[in-house]
């Protein structure tokens, strides 16, 4: 176990202080060595000093919370560190600039201290101070001008001692390129720009979910839009705080800006950054660093975080895990439309060394999932969830808590489930069939039969939508992960839409409008149509008849689909 936050790394280069004993001063002229500088004094002040301070009553991040889509807030811990920055790879310009914020000078000469400083940099130093002050809780001023009376603000070298004042002030700090060309901290209290009502119409009009002026498509869209685009940028609808670090870098990335932007809110406890990655991204890169408790069941990863000492606190099993994610363009013909972000990459860091362990997975492991489905059913689940946004649960004692937590679980994994393997979902289905359709808890059920049908509707969407995305896969002729040909192709689809006519008591618009999608591009597939279709009979052999017969069974199923669909939307 670390004895204390004050041993907690410093990278290589930057070789860890105290907060009273600055020797040199850090010059940094890069985005990449200016993001080690600040993980290593963020990590250490905002992650691992809250947590040894705290002791137990820390509130750790479960590894569920890393992985999208992401949880609404279940709790705001206003006595944990909250702050967000902007860094920029060239000097400022201050009346240029798209956002406000107060300015800070640096030194003339890079000089600290005000005895050896010629008067102008005493004027500036004091400047600075008086600018920080002014933006400043009352309680934290003398305290602060006591401190920085004789030192220069705005040096890279003091972050560190500025931070936990940054921390006190709600809005953002800056970070920019000095006339060297070296970062220095360039501003205070700055306000990002954030015009989501703008952002929410635009995007969702690109992608097809608005039409100008259309209330009706804007209410029945809007919240999953809204979704969609948090998503893309690491959050669900959240504060004010982070809505604004989010759009101001979309906004950065847009313009071609090379910037970090990072912001840790009260509420989910993680830092979150994001760079400028240039070249045909469309999407700054999204990282997120937390301190995160490893499950007790994933026994390889912790014998092996053990081993290289990379556990903050080994009695908790609590690990510095740092996740890096992609973004996915939203395409209407995917099954998962939903899908805004995925995790690829997982990373621990060494608390002493900042050395990073690469090869382990904490927070996508299926065996782990379904353990953790398992204990919410059996009731035997500790942690907390929120339902449907609203109602925060925080055990799995009763039935009414269960199902809530099984309609949260079962919504925030569903697309991971949908493309599991067969025996995964086997398991599933039999664990959730057992507690939700025995006999014997009829009567259990009976003031709960709102939320079991819930509960039931969920799971049948997940059910349907792995038969759709099979069919999204045979529209390509593939099978899992083989390449078959026209005549399998139409017979697999066939039986899997046989199938689907039964279960399409349960209807759900999107997987039919999905499926009839994938059918008519299999169906209007221009080689197959030339070749077998079009074809005279007595030029087809055994197997191209088969196929033309295979393929008539399918425009009548496809007509049936599109006959059922017609009848729901006119209800």
């Amino acid at each position: 176990m670390l004895t204390g936050w004050k041993n907690a790394f410093f990278y290589d280069s930057f070789p860890w202080k105290d907060e009273n004993s600055f020797s040199d001063i850090v010059v940094i002229d890069n985005l990449g060595a200016l993001k080690l500088f600040l993980d290593s004094v963020h990590i250490k002040f905002c992650l691992l000093k809250p947590y040894f301070e705290n002791g137990e009553a820390y509130p750790l991040v479960e590894a569920r919370e890393l992985l999208p889509s992401f949880d609404s807030d279940a709790w705001e811990y206003k006595e944990l560190p909250g702050f967000s920055l902007v860094a920029f790879a060239r000097p400022l310009s201050y009346f240029s600039e798209i956002f406000q914020y107060d300015i800070l000078y640096p030194a003339q000469d890079g000089t600290l201290a005000v005895g050896d400083s010629c008067p102008l940099e005493k004027h500036v130093i004091t400047g600075n101070v008086n600018t920080v002050t002014a933006r400043l809780p009352k309680i934290f001023q003398d305290e602060f001008r006591q401190r920085f009376e004789a030192l220069d603000a705005s040096v890279l070298d003091y972050y560190p001692l500025l931070l936990p004042y940054l921390l006190e002030m709600d809005r953002a700090h800056v970070i920019a390129f000095d006339l060297t060309n070296h970062f220095h901290l360039a501003g205070i209290n700055a306000s990002f720009p954030c015009d989501i009502d703008g952002e929410l119409k635009r995007y969702g009009m690109r992608i097809g979910k608005f039409i100008p002026g259309d209330n009706d498509s804007y209410e029945r869209n809007r919240m999953f839009v809204y979704q969609h685009l948090m998503e893309l940028y690491g959050f669900p609808v959240v504060s004010e705080r982070r809505t604004a670090s989010a759009l101001f870098a979309r906004k950065l990335h847009r313009m071609g800006e090379h910037f970090l932007l990072r912001v840790m809110g009260q509420s989910d406890r993680t830092i979150t950054t994001y760079t400028y990655q240039g070249g045909s991204s469309h999407f700054p890169l999204v990282e997120k660093i937390a301190l995160c408790r490893v499950d007790e069941d994933l026994e390889d990863a912790i014998e092996a975080i053990g081993e290289g000492g990379f556990f903050v606190d080994q009695t908790r099993r609590v690990v510095i895990i740092r996740i890096t994610y992609q973004q996915h363009r939203f395409n209407p013909h995917n099954l998962r439309q939903e899908r805004a972000l995925s995790v690829v990459r997982q990373e621990i860091i060494h608390p002493l060394n900042g050395t990073v362990l690469s090869d382990i997975n904490i927070v996508k492991d299926s065996t782990n999932m379904f353990l953790r489905f398992n204990d919410i059913v059996r009731g035997e689940y500790k942690g907390k969830t929120v339902y449907k946004r609203t109602e925060l649960v925080e055990n799995t004692d009763s039935d009414d808590n269960r199902l809530k937590f099984l309609y949260s679980w079962l919504s925030k994994h569903q697309r991971r489930i949908t493309g599991y393997s067969d025996e995964f979902f086997a398991k599933l289905s039999t664990v959730l069939s057992e507690y939700l359709l025995s006999p014997e808890r009829d009567e259990r059920f009976e003031q709960l039969k709102e939320l079991r049908q819930e509960v039931l509707a969920r799971f049948n969407y997940i059910q349907q939508a792995r038969k759709i995305r099979l069919l999204e896969e045979l529209r390509h002729r593939q099978l899992r992960g083989a390449r078959i040909g026209y005549l399998r192709m139409l017979e697999e689809s066939v039986a899997l839409l046989q199938e689907l006519r039964f279960e399409i008591v349960n209807y759900f618009s999107q997987l039919v409008d999905t499926a009839i999608l994938h059918c008519e591009a299999m169906l209007n597939d221009r080689y197959l149509v030339k070749t077998y279709i079009e074809c005279p009979d007595e030029r087809l052999s055994k197997a191209g008849l088969a196929v033309r017969k295979k393929y008539g069974q399918l425009v009548l199923l496809l007509d049936e689909f599109k006959a059922i669909r017609k009848t729901r939307q006119a209800v």
